[in-house]
């Protein structure tokens, strides 16, 4: 990945710094260091603890202090600790969020990469000559919210005008991971009058993790702050089909037993608008029309039968609804349900009508460039017990 062609800026400039323009790289789901910051009786910040990305005592911390419930009333999801609050740390120029994601001193010395999220690609730019806060910025939000609430689309338009002003208003390139293309998507269609008040050039890189796409967008004489365009995202089936079934593990193998468990996860995954927004696309037409495929075993009769039932994009819902049913957590001795919850459903539905509307300005073209050599999950398998 390295060499003068990914450092974005005039060919015959290339070696002056002045003359790259700015670059902003922004997460994706689970990309940016979180902290819970406690407070005491007068509003002062006492403690603040990393809560994700963390290796030690990680479960447990999740449990106390991610762990959260949707207020239908604002939009956002709001932590069980009503003590503290989640917030993502805005040093280095919001690049120590994206960076090493466990930054502790064992992790780094160990060079455990599974951690590593921004990392190589921040040392890449630097190496072509990207200085930090003047051409090289992050942006990491709380993955947890809505891709469309007020706080992730102020903190990335003000990002966007730092980035901007700091390069002394030249282009600004977006590199975007995964749900990061979602929330770009977003941007876009809530700020247009940002993308179409210039004519400055910019491009938008966007790595798809979920589902193994790496696209590449490029954009003139548009927009004055560079707001970079995503990927048209109609979701990730496989993987957040099963995140709603089962939850999402981030590591696996041993090294799991000293994370957040599958099962934590999806306690918290029930209760993310980001997850619902990331639902397949009913109105796409698919190739394939994502589904589920469901195994159920049934006795009648002293006879033992199996039957295969499948559950395409609109009926999923009743999947979840049924598997969701008695789901609940325990939490400072209280039970709480936390069944399929409809009101974030109606909320994203909401979010995929906006997206779906989004216009893109005239003169982009579109190089999309993935990879063939690992298989992206699309259909899930079940076998149900009765």
């Amino acid at each position: 990945m390295g060499g003068k062609w990914w450092c974005f800026g005039n060919d015959d400039d290339d070696d002056e710094v002045s003359d790259l323009d700015p670059v902003l790289l922004v997460s994706g789901i689970g990309g940016s260091i979180l902290n819970s910051e406690s407070k005491s009786w007068f509003g002062l910040i006492t403690t603040t603890t990393r809560v994700w990305v963390r290796i030690l005592l990680a479960d447990l911390e999740f449990r106390k202090r991610v762990w959260s419930l949707y207020n239908p009333q604002t939009g956002y999801t709001e932590e069980l600790d009503d003590s503290s609050d989640i917030v993502v740390p805005d040093d280095d120029y919001g690049l120590y969020a994206i960076d090493i994601l466990d930054p502790s001193f064992w992790i780094k010395l160990l060079h455990i990469t599974d951690v590593y999220h921004f990392h190589d690609m921040i040392d890449m730019l630097i190496g072509c000559g990207y200085k930090k806060g003047t051409t090289l910025f992050g942006y990491g939000y709380d993955f947890r919210q809505s891709n469309r609430i007020d706080k992730a689309m102020d903190g990335l338009k003000e990002r966007l005008e730092t980035a901007y002003e700091a390069a002394g208003g030249r282009k600004v390139n977006l590199i975007s991971h995964s749900m990061g293309g979602l929330l770009v998507s977003c941007f876009i269609s809530l700020h247009s009058d940002v993308c179409h008040t210039s004519n400055d050039l910019f491009s938008t890189y966007s790595y798809d993790y979920m589902n193994l796409n790496f696209i590449l967008h490029e954009e003139n004489d548009m927009c004055r702050l560079a707001i970079g365009v995503c990927q048209m995202v109609k979701g990730a089936p496989g993987c957040i089909n099963d995140s709603l079934l089962t939850g999402l593990q981030f590591v696996e193998g041993l090294e799991s037993y000293f994370f957040v468990s599958r099962w934590s996860m999806h306690q918290l995954l029930v209760e993310c608008p980001s997850i619902y927004e990331m639902l397949p696309n009913p109105e796409f037409n698919w190739k394939k029309q994502p589904e589920i495929i469901v195994w159920r075993n049934r006795s009648e009769n002293g006879q033992d039968t199996v039957k295969m039932e499948r559950y395409g994009t609109s009926g999923s819902v009743g999947l979840f609804v049924e598997a969701l049913k008695d789901n609940e957590i325990e939490y400072n001795k209280k039970t709480i349900p936390l069944p399929f919850n409809y009101d974030i459903y109606q909320w994203a539905a909401t979010t995929r009508k906006m997206l779906n509307s989004v216009r893109l300005p005239e003169g982009i073209s579109f190089y999309n460039i993935y990879g063939t050599s690992l298989e992206t999950p699309f259909d899930v398998w079940y076998v149900v017990k009765p």
